[in-house]
C-alpha cells in the first residue's frame, strides 16, 4: 500500500507535526475493527453484521479512545456504549450492503483519502517513510493495516451515503419559506409571574418534612464518607532554592542560538472586506467599496478607525486591523509578498487574497538577525530556574511515592520530612469538593476501594501542584436520619410548592386576562406588572424572558391574543400579541445561498437517517445483524459507576 506515498527522502522532523493530527485521526481510529485481536484468541462477541464481528475489545478500545481524548466524563460512559455500538453497527452494516452492490475501494483511492485527511504525512508533499507513518499510528495504539482498512472503509461509507443523498432538491418556494420564517417578528406585551414574589407562600414546616420523611424513609440515606488529610506538594517551594549562574545561562544560549535567529519579519494591520461565501456577482461592488475606503485613509481619514468600522476580519477589526508581527510563511502567498515589499508606514494598494480584498499597511519593518545574549539573557535564566524547580519538585514527588509504597502511618511526618502542606478534611462522600482539586473523578474513584490508612497515589491539581489524599476514618454508609435527610426534603418540597404556587397564579392571571379582554388590568388586579418587549424574531432574544423559540405562539396568534402560561426558568409568562411582522423581502436575494445550503444539508441528515434505519431493519430481517444483548448489559455493568 505504501509504495504509492514512497519517497527519497527521510523525513524525520515530523513529530511536533503529527501531534497535531491525533485529534483528526481519533474518531477514525476508534472504530477500527479487531484490534489488538492475536490469532487464536477467542474474542467476546458484541453483535455480528453478515461476518463481521464487533468484539468487546473493539468497543473497549473505542471506550478507551474517548476517555483518552477527554470527550466522555468517565461518569456517563456505561450510558455510551449502546449508542457507540449502534454507530459501529450502522458503519459496517452499510459497508455490508456496499459490498453487496459491487463497491470497491482501490489502493489509490485510499491513499488519496489519507493524503487529504492528513496532511502533515507528507512534508513539502513527500511521503514522510513507512517507519515513521508506522510510528505515528503505533501512538495511536494501531498498524498501518488496520488504519489503511478503516480508512479504506470510510471512502465506501462515504459513496455510499453520497448515493443516498443524490438529487435533494431545494425549491424557490421552500427558501422563501424559510427566510419568512426567519425574518418575521412578534411584538408582545407580557407578565412575568416571579418565583422570587411567591417564595413565601412556599415555605415548608418542620412537619411537613417529618411527614414526607416518615413516608419515604427508603429514599433516604447517607453514603459512605472518608476523613481525609491532604497532603501537597508545590513546585513553588522548591523554586526558592534554585539559582543559576551567569556561565550556565551563557552556554545555554551559544548551545541554542538557533532559537534566538529572527527571520525579516513585519507589523502590519489590514482591512479585510470578505468575498467568501458570497456570489460572484458582488464581488465588484465589494472591490468598489473597498476602493472608497482606500482613498479615505489616502485622503488623511484614520486607518485604524476606518478598520474597526468596515474590516471584516473579526480578531484584528477591534484592534484597529493590527495584525502585530508577521514573518514569511506565515500568511497566504498575496498577503504576505505585498507585506513584505512594502516600506515603513507605506500604504498598500487594493489586493486580492482567497478570503476578499485587503488594503494593507506596514507599521514597523526589521530585517533578519540574531538577538543578542543580553537581550535573551533574562528570559533564559528564567527558563533555566523555571526547569531545575520542575525537576526537584519531580524528584520529590518520586522519592515521596517511593515512601508512600511502604505505608503512610503518619502523615504529618510525612508533610515535614517532605515539605508538604497538610489540609485536613472532616468527611468526604461522593461528589464532595475537595480543597486543591474541587470535584476530581479520579481521586473521587481511588477514595472509594481506600481503607482506613490508605492513600491515593499523587494527582495533579489544577493550580499545578500535586495531591495526596490519605484516608484517616471511614464512616460506613447508613441509613439517613430525620436531621441528616433534613436539608435534602427542604429544597425538594420547596421546588414543588413553589413551582405549584406560581403554576396557579399564572393559571388565575391567564383566566383573568381572558374574562376582563385587558392583560394589564388583569396583572393589576393581582399586583402584578405588564412590560413590553421589542420586536423580536424566532432565534432573536426577548429582553427579559429568553429566546423568541420560547414565545413561539407570538408567531401563530393573532394580533390581540393571550397566549401562555409559558414555563420559564424562574418562573411563567402571561402574553398579549401586539403585532406581528412580515419578513423584509428586500435581503432574501443575499441570504438566498446559505439559506439553500442549510435546507439541503437538513435534507440529507433527514435523508441519511431513514436510509441508515431502513437498511438496518432489512439487514435484522435478514439476519444479517445480530446483536448479543446479555454480553452488552454485562460491558455496560463493567463500567457502571
Amino acid at each position: 500500500m505504501f509504495d504509492l506515498f514512497r519517497s527519497r527522502d527521510k523525513a524525520v522532523r515530523y513529530l511536533l507535526g503529527a501531534l497535531l493530527m491525533l485529534v483528526a485521526l481519533s474518531m477514525v481510529i476508534t472504530l477500527i475493527p479487531g484490534f489488538g485481536s492475536g490469532g487464536g484468541t477467542t474474542e467476546t462477541i458484541v453483535a455480528e453484521v453478515g461476518k463481521e464481528a464487533i468484539t468487546m475489545r473493539d468497543v473497549q478500545k473505542a471506550l478507551a479512545n474517548a476517555q483518552r481524548n477527554r470527550s466522555m466524563p468517565p461518569e456517563m460512559i456505561q450510558f455510551y456504549i449502546p449508542q457507540l455500538v449502534d454507530q459501529m453497527i450502522t458503519e459496517r452494516a452499510i459497508a455490508f450492503e456496499a459490498g453487496r452492490l459491487g463497491f470497491e475501494v482501490t489502493e489509490s483511492d485510499t491513499a488519496s483519502a489519507i493524503r487529504n485527511m492528513v496532511p502533515q504525512l507528507f512534508q513539502d508533499g513527500k511521503f514522510v517513510g513507512k517507519e515513521t507513518y508506522s510510528a505515528f499510528l503505533a501512538q495511536q495504539g494501531t498498524s498501518i493495516q488496520e488504519f489503511e482498512s478503516q480508512i479504506a472503509r470510510q471512502v465506501l461509507l462515504n459513496r455510499v451515503r453520497g448515493i443516498a443523498l443524490q438529487s435533494i432538491a431545494v425549491s424557490p418556494v421552500e427558501i422563501e419559506r424559510e427566510y419568512r420564517k426567519r425574518n418575521e417578528k412578534a411584538k408582545i406585551e407580557f407578565v412575568k409571574i416571579d418565583q422570587a414574589k411567591y417564595r413565601a407562600e412556599a415555605a415548608v414546616s418542620e412537619a411537613e418534612m417529618l411527614d414526607y420523611f416518615n413516608k419515604n424513609k427508603a429514599n433516604f440515606a447517607v453514603p459512605e464518607k472518608r476523613a481525609l488529610k491532604l497532603l501537597v506538594l508545590d513546585p513553588a517551594k522548591f523554586a526558592g532554592g534554585v539559582a543559576v549562574s551567569d556561565d550556565e545561562v551563557r552556554k545555554a544560549y551559544e548551545s541554542n542560538k538557533d532559537r534566538y535567529r529572527t527571520g525579516e519579519r513585519v507589523k502590519i494591520r489590514h482591512i479585510l472586506l470578505k468575498t467568501t461565501e458570497k456570489p460572484k456577482e458582488e464581488h465588484p461592488k465589494i472591490r468598489a467599496r473597498i476602493e472608497d475606503l482606500l482613498k479615505k485613509i489616502q485622503g488623511g481619514a484614520d486607518f485604524a478607525e476606518l478598520a474597526k468600522k468596515n474590516s471584516e476580519d473579526i480578531g484584528s477589526a477591534t484592534k484597529g486591523g493590527d495584525l502585530d508581527w508577521i514573518v514569511k510563511g506565515q500568511t497566504v502567498k498575496n498577503f504576505e509578498e505585498t507585506a513584505f515589499s512594502l516600506k515603513a508606514n507605506e500604504l498598500s494598494k487594493v489586493i486580492q487574497t482567497e478570503y476578499g480584498f485587503h488594503i494593507l499597511q506596514v507599521m514597523e519593518k526589521e530585517s533578519a538577525r540574531l538577538k543578542p545574549f543580553e537581550e535573551a539573557k533574562a528570559e533564559l535564566a528564567g527558563e533555566l530556574k523555571t526547569q531545575r524547580s520542575r525537576d526537584a519538585s519531580q524528584s520529590a514527588l518520586d522519592t515521596l511515592q517511593a515512601a508512600m509504597r511502604k505505608g503512610v502511618p503518619n502523615p504529618e511526618k510525612l508533610a515535614a520530612e517532605f515539605n508538604l502542606t497538610l489540609i485536613p478534611v472532616e468527611k468526604a462522600g461522593p461528589g464532595d469538593p475537595l480543597p486543591e482539586l474541587g470535584v476530581n473523578p479520579e481521586i473521587q474513584a481511588s477514595l472509594r476501594s481506600l481503607p482506613k490508612g490508605g492513600a491515593t497515589s499523587p494527582v495533579p491539581s489544577p493550580l499545578g501542584r500535586y495531591v495526596v489524599a490519605v484516608v484517616t476514618d471511614v464512616f460506613p454508609a447508613h441509613p439517613a436520619e430525620f436531621s441528616e435527610a433534613m436539608p435534602q426534603i427542604k429544597a425538594q418540597l420547596e421546588v414543588g410548592k413553589l413551582s405549584s404556587v406560581v403554576g396557579m397564579r399564572a393559571n388565575e392571571l391567564f383566566t383573568k386576562a381572558q374574562q376582563m379582554g385587558d392583560l394589564k388590568k388583569a396583572a393589576q388586579s393581582m399586583g402584578l406588572e405588564m412590560k413590553s418587549a421589542p420586536e423580536f424574531t424566532r432565534n432573536g432574544a426577548v429582553e427579559g424572558l429568553g429566546t423568541g423559540a420560547m414565545i413561539a405562539d407570538a408567531f401563530v396568534k393573532a394580533p390581540g391574543a393571550v397566549i401562555g402560561p409559558i414555563p420559564l426558568g424562574d418562573g411563567q409568562v402571561v402574553a398579549r400579541v401586539v403585532a406581528r411582522l412580515d419578513a423584509d423581502l428586500a435581503e432574501l436575494g443575499a441570504q438566498r445561498d446559505s439559506i439553500k445550503e442549510e435546507i439541503k444539508a437538513r435534507k440529507s441528515r433527514e435523508r441519511s437517517d431513514l436510509f441508515e434505519d431502513g437498511l438496518r431493519q432489512q439487514l435484522i430481517k435478514e439476519g444479517k445483524i445480530k446483536i448479543h444483548d446479555g454480553v452488552l448489559k454485562n460491558l455496560m455493568a463493567n463500567y457502571k459507576g
